[in-house]
């Protein structure tokens, strides 16, 4: 007979395996542009310039936006289960539009279209990841799901080396409707609701039964208060609001801006597009590695001082970066710099979750990552900025350094959270709640 503990922390992975596979197809949708940008610029007949490409990369990320601002208030009204089923269905729809597109303009419409779907699930996933997952490994959960993303970028530049070459760009895309016949069906058949929403909504019943059915931690009646968007800005929250915020756009700059260029820098560097590929490869196998072991030191350490290690690290890996370094130093600094961009948004969005009360979790989620958007806006429009300028290698660098050193001085910034005034479970968001004694 199976024990009651295996039996919830089985269940507890199958919710973050659905979350884990959803941002897989998420993060293969958004970082498939980078690696099609090569292919684009040579489609015959739509003469795109760096600037054109750098401006339709960016429209997804302005949907995503719009899509994480409504969906995080929405999500705490609706439910994440059913925000994650329509954001799944939305933007695979739309990724086979996209394959379908006649010309750039209707690519870049459809890509914003896309946006709003991207943006709406990736509350909802993290959410769910760190509501089910055991509470002292909340970070380490909330990194092994959104490494998903990485792998999504791992897929997009594979299938880039595999099929751009001979086929093009649109077979890429075309992709994108994988989670209609694989996400999909799994998550109707197997993900649950969030037990925090039902308290919200008084659906008590349907919650315990959760609770004892995944092993959940018991809540209090005070978390089942409905608590709106306002809280995120009472006066003992909206710093640590404003900051996540503001975190949150120089991680998702990072993230997009580098996704989106990187072969086209290296490219201009003098690598054939093959390599510069291989290079966009390493940057998220980068990430997968360092996020994953990045969250492990933050359950144990806290996630203040991980993240803002993690800016740090970005910083000097693109100032190396700059210095044209070689062999295999230059693939040590790329790696490098996936964890200290894709695997520091990580981080801040860990952080993020366990700072504030579940009952508002997804609402603060989709500010800091709608906030964040707008840093996933810049990042392209910069990169293709940049190049388009005709400024050394060095500076495609020095651009992206700058925004990393001021993640880690946000970070580093932002206030402890008083145990009072959240009602959720006493325990400092940036490290680990404290051991018994004796």
């Amino acid at each position: 007979m199976t024990s009651p503990a295996r039996t919830s922390r089985r269940s507890g992975l199958t919710v973050v395996a659905l979350c884990f596979l959803t941002i897989v197809f998420d993060g293969y949708d958004l970082i498939v542009y980078g690696s099609a940008v090569p292919s684009l610029l040579a489609e015959p007949g739509w003469n795109i310039g760096t600037e054109q490409a750098g401006a339709i990369g960016s429209y997804a990320l302005a949907g995503m936006l719009v899509g994480a601002l409504g969906a995080g208030a929405i999500t705490d009204v609706l439910g994440r289960r059913r925000i994650m089923l329509i954001g799944i269905t939305w933007f695979s729809v739309m990724m086979v539009l996209c394959a379908l597109a006649p010309n750039p303009t209707m690519l870049g419409i459809l890509r914003f279209v896309a946006g709003l779907g991207l943006g709406g699930v990736i509350p909802s996933a993290i959410s769910l990841t760190v509501e089910y997952a055991p509470r002292r490994r909340r970070q380490l959960y909330n990194a092994a799901m959104f490494v998903g993303y990485s792998v999504g970028g791992v897929l997009a530049a594979v299938m880039a080396l595999i099929l751009a070459a001979d086929h093009g760009w649109r077979p890429l895309f075309a992709i994108g409707a994988a989670p209609l016949l694989i996400v999909l069906p799994l998550a109707i058949w197997l993900l649950p609701e969030s037990a925090a929403y039902l308290r919200t909504r008084g659906r008590h019943e349907e919650a315990e039964a959760l609770t004892l059915r995944y092993g959940l931690e018991p809540q209090s009646e005070a978390s089942a208060e409905r608590l709106g968007p306002s809280t995120l800005f009472r006066r003992d929250t909206w710093r640590a609001t404003i900051l996540f915020g503001l975190a949150s756009f120089c991680g998702l700059l990072l993230v997009y801006g580098l996704n989106t260029w990187l072969p086209q820098i290296m490219r201009k560097a003098g690598y054939p597009l093959g390599s510069a590929l291989t290079f966009l490869l390493i940057l998220n196998v980068g990430a997968i590695v360092g996020g994953v072991l990045a969250a492990v030191l933050a359950d144990r350490v806290g996630s203040k001082p991980v993240t803002a290690a993690a800016f740090l690290v970005a910083t000097a890996c693109l100032i190396v970066l700059s210095l044209r370094a070689d062999g295999a130093v230059l693939y040590i600094a790329v790696a490098a710099a996936g964890l200290g961009s894709v695997g520091t948004q990580i981080l801040v969005n860990g952080y993020v979750a366990v700072h504030y009360p579940a009952a508002v979790r997804a609402t603060a989620l989709g500010w800091a990552l709608g906030v964040g958007r707008a840093g996933a806006i810049v990042g392209p429009l910069f990169g293709g900025w940049v190049l388009a300028s005709g400024a050394g290698f060095e500076w495609n660098f020095y651009g992206f350094a700058v925004p990393a050193l001021l993640g880690a001085v946000l970070i580093v910034m932002i206030p402890r959270r008083r145990a009072a005034a959240s009602p959720q479970p006493a325990g400092d968001d940036s490290r680990p709640a404290a051991q018994p004694v004796g």
